[in-house]
């Protein structure tokens, strides 16, 4: 994950973020046996096996039948830049987080600067606009900047830790491209909701232009849940990756 460091500057670059499943209950199966108990009650409580499993949840995705698909769980670790974070808690609706603390921990020299092939250029007109590739001068402006900027905030927080400054005060300094780390929970209908806004996907319905970097946290966290589920992640893009 690490990119580049300059020795001696204190400051470590990253070009990625970190996304892991540490906690997962539920399955496929949890979904099946939470739409039957509409028509079979108690019942719904033996195995019935995996028969029909798949019609089923499909069936649930495309009448947008939603609530079984709230009966799992997944908690994700995940390390990214703090502005991230900042759209991230916009998801508010079956979500769950714990974030790192900058009062109570010193945080890391830790900073993110794009790798190359982010895009760098805005064209088009607010609400019709697009991102094209950078030039090979740009990248290297937004490296030589932004390496700067980092340098001198880590120098700052640092003196004033230094100088006996409360670490919520020394915080100031640091800009938001700093790396934070949080524990984010949610169920599966949930996580279909985040997907179809912070990804860009030929088969949605609903086409959405999510910042680069969330894109890159919300592809790893869709990469363990099609493990996880993947009968509900098969019907969602079947289904014009619409949350139910």
């Amino acid at each position: 994950m690490v990119m580049n460091s300059t020795p001696g500057d204190g400051v470590e670059i990253y070009g990625d973020v970190e996304v892991s499943l540490v906690q997962g209950v539920g399955n496929d199966m949890s979904v099946i046996t939470a739409a039957r108990v509409s028509t079979m009650g108690e019942r719904s409580r033996v195995g019935h096996g995996e028969s029909g499993a798949k019609g089923l949840i499909n069936f649930l995705m495309r009448e947008r039948h939603g609530s079984p698909f709230e009966h799992n769980s997944m908690t994700f670790f995940i390390k990214a830049p703090i502005f991230v974070f900042r759209e991230f808690h916009r998801h508010r609706v079956g979500w769950s987080y714990n974030e790192e603390s900058g009062r109570y921990t010193t945080l890391a020299p830790e900073f993110y600067i794009p790798s190359e092939g982010r895009p760098l250029q805005q064209v088009g007109k607010a609400g019709a606009y697009s991102y094209v590739a950078g030039t090979p001068e740009q990248d290297r402006v937004v490296w030589d900047e932004l390496h700067a900027t980092y340098v001198q905030a880590w120098q700052s927080y640092q003196r004033m830790l230094a100088a006996g400054v409360a670490r919520e005060v020394a915080r100031l300094s640091l800009p938001v491209g700093v790396l934070s780390s949080m524990y984010a929970t949610c169920n599966a209908r949930s996580l279909m909701h985040f997907l179809s806004l912070r990804t860009r996907d030929e088969r949605a319905l609903v086409k959405s232009g999510p910042q680069w970097e969330i894109e890159l946290v919300a592809r790893k966290m869709e990469a363990e849940w099609a493990k996880a589920m993947p009968l509900t992640y098969e019907a969602f893009n079947n289904n014009g990756r619409v949350a139910p």
